[in-house]
């Protein structure tokens, strides 16, 4: 039997152990309620659709998550900064009365410049305070949400569209994208097959960050800041300078974090300000945790992997919950998977397999 594995190239120990037993666990499960969903009469294309472009609005802002782990300062959980950096480029376009893809576009350059200068203030701080980066992350983040607040309370906006009708102050807290760029990229050369919408513009626009971030990984800067994040001090004993790559990383990380909400927002159509984000990092480094990262090694596959399984499991528990016991309890089975999920990813003791 080992000699037929090895002659077919299938080693099925060394497969299960790659992928990890958490993922194959997770993945098991999904399957099955795939398969009760169905025997339930649950619209299964409809799940399927839904799956997509959940995967596809949240896998930029986990992806954000690999910069930062693999040059060293861990999980981002300050990625907060770039998605308040997103939100308000997001309302700056609409403000300026664009529309469409050039709203779209016009607010994903101007959060990933915010993101940039913002991410370059945040990864100074994050230099002066090695081994500690994911408390005084987590600390940062949940303050500039709060801080942010009182922002949107003061913004100088003037759009009938953001502001409180009937003189109140400040920005609403749900903002709706419809006339501006709801779903621009979801629609953006959708086709149907066997029932399932493919989102082929928001899929194509995550193809490319991938791509740019795999491509920015295999450059000089990419590969000094991967041995920055492997061993700092035979980083710096090579002439390395560390301090210089962990801030390329906490910049890259917050501006794709910027982005990443921006896209977020264009399939969700709507921006929600004030503490809406204040837990988001928490779901972007659970997700990277389950695809099989660790605090000190994250790969695209990793990233798109945890994205894809967090979010199917939402998808398609709640409705199948939802059938089966015949109450609507979507809210409550929603918080107890979503937070049971982060609760495991940050508390495991090891990455598992090597997806990447």
């Amino acid at each position: 039997m080992e000699q037929r594995r090895t002659q077919f190239g299938l080693n099925i120990p060394a497969l299960v152990q790659s992928a990890g037993y958490p993922r194959l666990i997770i993945t098991a499960f999904l399957l099955a309620l795939m398969v009760y969903a169905a025997v339930l009469g649950l619209p299964i294309g409809q799940l399927v659709s839904s799956i997509l472009v959940r995967f596809g609005m949240n896998a930029i802002l986990v992806l954000a998550m690999i910069p930062s782990i693999q040059s060293g300062t861990g999980p981002n959980f300050g990625i907060s900064l770039g998605i308040v950096c997103g939100l308000v480029a997001a309302t700056l376009s609409i403000e300026l009365d664009l529309v469409g893809l050039t709203a779209f576009f016009f607010a994903v350059a101007v959060s990933a410049i915010l993101g940039s200068l913002v991410g370059y203030v945040y990864g100074l701080l994050l230099n002066r305070v090695k081994g500690q980066e994911m408390t005084v992350g987590t600390y940062t983040g949940f303050s500039i949400v709060s801080l942010m607040c009182v922002f949107w309370l003061m913004a100088p906006y003037k759009s009938p569209e953001m502001i409180w009708p009937y003189g109140g102050e400040g920005l609403r807290v749900t903002i709706t994208l419809q006339n501006r760029f709801d779903k621009v990229l979801n629609e953006l050369l959708a086709f149907d097959i066997v029932g399932v919408r493919v989102p082929t513009g928001l899929l194509i626009f995550l193809a490319i960050c991938c791509a740019l971030m795999w491509v920015f990984l295999r450059t000089k800067t990419g590969m000094a800041m991967l041995a920055v994040g492997s061993n700092p001090r035979f980083a710096a004993s090579s002439g390395i300078n560390v301090d210089k790559f962990r801030l390329v990383g906490t910049v890259l990380s917050t501006a794709l974090g910027a982005v990443g909400i921006v896209v977020y927002a264009q399939s969700y159509g709507f921006l929600q300000l004030y503490t809406a984000p204040l837990y988001m990092p928490f779901f972007a480094v659970a997700s990277i945790l389950i695809g099989g990262a660790s605090i000190k090694h994250a790969t695209i596959v990793q990233a798109l992997v945890g994205t894809f399984l967090f979010q199917a499991l939402l998808v398609v528990a709640l409705p199948v919950a939802n059938e089966a016991i015949a109450n609507n309890l979507s809210e409550v089975i929603r918080i107890i998977l979503s937070n049971g999920m982060i609760l495991y990813a940050l508390t495991r003791k090891e990455a598992g397999g090597d997806l990447g």
